[in-house]
């Protein structure tokens, strides 16, 4: 088995580079002229797609090969009183970015914010998510990445769980092809247990995505050992391995809240019961404060504990 270690967003080991600079709606309309206000748009545009340049390098010169791309990459890009034709100036900039994604046989993926929501009850959320999702599939299509995928969570739990589950199945009709085909689905820490999005994603053919810190938090007595294979299981059809997420809670054990760095002996355990129950490769999304940093520390830290495995790369063990 073939283990490959992510981070989210931000590279911690460069300075001042983020590719999530930002233009508040109130900044932007504030500016007198649309001139203004495209040069701003296009200034942080400009800002954000060179520093997810380097942050893209940077990951392939220290063989780190999995990566969440940020989803504040084009600064109001789904407001709906804010209409700019971001693809028309960075095409050739995105294209460049999906290139070195390729090139490098790097995965990457978005993780669209919370607000996201496809079983609301309510139709503007709907229809917001729609707008939000499908910018991201256009920017997967700007830099002609086809293995782009979208991780969500069910989403809202309004008329009791088994009500939402099916209000999601439900609302997920009013969604594109281009959308649906890109989805991911996660547990959450609240309410949607692991087993909950597991029979949901059979039923609707989907890969899920396993959350370990949620799980702990929230579950109804599953062990994920009894789990696990049939998680993976929903990768099936897909050219990339299953992913997991994985984080610390931050102070006490069934804390949400994430922590710094990575228990070393969680993660240990992890591996074992995966190796106990599946023989499938995977990638580990690191959902750390403290994201590459974290990374490098865990590699070095199984090295200490004597994990019995083989470090491909700095961020790829064999076990």
């Amino acid at each position: 088995m073939i283990i490959r270690l992510g981070y989210v967003a931000i590279a911690l080991n460069l300075k001042n580079v983020t590719s999530s600079s930002t233009v508040t709606f109130a900044t932007y309309n504030k500016l007198k002229s649309e001139e203004e206000r495209l040069k701003k748009l296009k200034s942080v545009t400009f800002s954000n797609t060179d520093d997810l340049e380097t942050i893209l390098k940077y990951n392939m010169e220290n063989n780190i090969h999995f990566y969440r791309l940020t989803s504040k990459l084009i600064p109001l890009s789904t407001h709906p009183e804010v209409t700019w034709e971001y693809e028309k100036y960075f095409s050739k900039e995105l294209k460049r970015i999906g290139d070195i994604i390729k090139k490098s046989h790097m995965r990457v993926d978005f993780h669209p914010d919370q607000f996201n929501v496809i079983n609301s009850v309510k139709d503007k959320v709907i229809e917001d998510t729609i707008r939000n999702l499908n910018h991201a599939v256009d920017l997967y299509d700007l830099m002609e990445y086809d293995e782009g995928k979208l991780v969500i969570h069910v989403g809202s739990s309004a008329g009791g769980k088994e009500e939402s589950i099916k209000r999601f199945i439900t609302n997920l009709d009013r969604f594109p092809k281009r959308i649906t085909s890109r989805l991911i689905i996660e547990n959450d820490d609240k309410v949607f247990t692991a087993k909950n999005v597991l029979d949901l994603c059979q039923e609707i053919n989907c890969p899920m995505v396993l959350d370990l810190h949620h799980h702990k938090c929230k579950n109804d007595g599953e062990n994920i050992a009894d789990l696990l294979e049939d998680i993976f299981n929903t990768w099936n059809n897909e050219s990339l391995p299953p992913k997991v997420h994985f984080s610390s809670p931050r102070e006490s054990e069934f804390d949400r809240k994430h922590a710094d760095f990575i228990d070393v002996n969680d993660f240990a355990n992890f591996l074992n019961i995966a190796k106990e129950t599946t023989n499938k490769d995977f990638d580990v999304m690191i959902e750390a404060k403290k994201k590459d940093q974290a990374l490098i520390k865990l590699v070095e830290d199984l090295k200490k504990i004597n994990y019995p495995c083989e470090f491909l790369d700095s961020s790829t063990i064999k076990i």
